[in-house]
């Protein structure tokens, strides 16, 4: 056989870390979110405005093989939410719907725990707990948010259609029916007057 006609096993540089989450290789995006950048996400906005605003609340890196809105494609990332709480609140992500509402996700607990809150277009939100090993289907039509209810990092990794896109917005203006609070120790999920 002509050695010129052996197809070359292409080296990969990217690798995901399974214990800790952490993506390593080309085309990846970082983002983080401080207390500045949430203003109106928790219940208690004074108590959030009286806290350090430089303070990250949560990071995300994420691995983009394909450009964002691309049909077919798949986007792979990891969520860390650090320890916290405004008030009584835990701290949280901001949470989103899709833009192209009808697309789903998957996400799982790598390290630390907490809860993932799912909300539908009629506002009904449910409460899932994550911890290392859970794993969670996040139906389209479905606004999502994690909530980190330990006191180390909550870690999470996720999957995605990379034409879904993320509609903040509805969040933003609407915020979500129930929310995460620290009740004597204990995360209880507790109703939130719409806005």
């Amino acid at each position: 056989m002509d050695m010129n006609q052996l197809e070359t096993i292409k080296e990969n540089v990217q690798t995901y870390g399974l214990t800790d989450g952490i993506c390593r290789g080309e085309n990846l995006i970082y983002s983080e979110k401080t207390l500045a950048g949430l203003e109106n996400i928790f219940v208690d906005e004074d108590k959030r405005k009286a806290m350090n605003q430089s303070e990250v609340v949560y990071r995300v890196e994420a691995y983009f093989p394909v450009a964002e809105g691309t049909e077919a494609g798949l986007f792979f990332g990891t969520s860390r939410i650090n320890p916290g709480q405004v008030g009584d609140e835990y701290f949280m992500t901001q949470g989103h719907f899709h833009q192209k509402a009808n697309r789903g996700e998957f996400y799982w607990g790598i390290k630390g725990e907490g809860v993932l809150l799912l909300m539908d277009m009629e506002r009904n939100t449910r409460a899932e707990k994550v911890f290392p090993g859970s794993l969670h289907y996040i139906p389209g039509f479905t606004g999502h948010r994690l909530v980190n209810t330990g006191k180390e990092e909550l870690t999470v990794g996720a999957c995605w259609p990379s034409d879904a896109g993320h509609n903040y917005g509805d969040i933003r203006e609407q915020g979500f029916s129930k929310g995460v609070f620290n009740r004597n120790g204990v995360p209880v999920l507790e109703d939130i007057e719409k806005r």
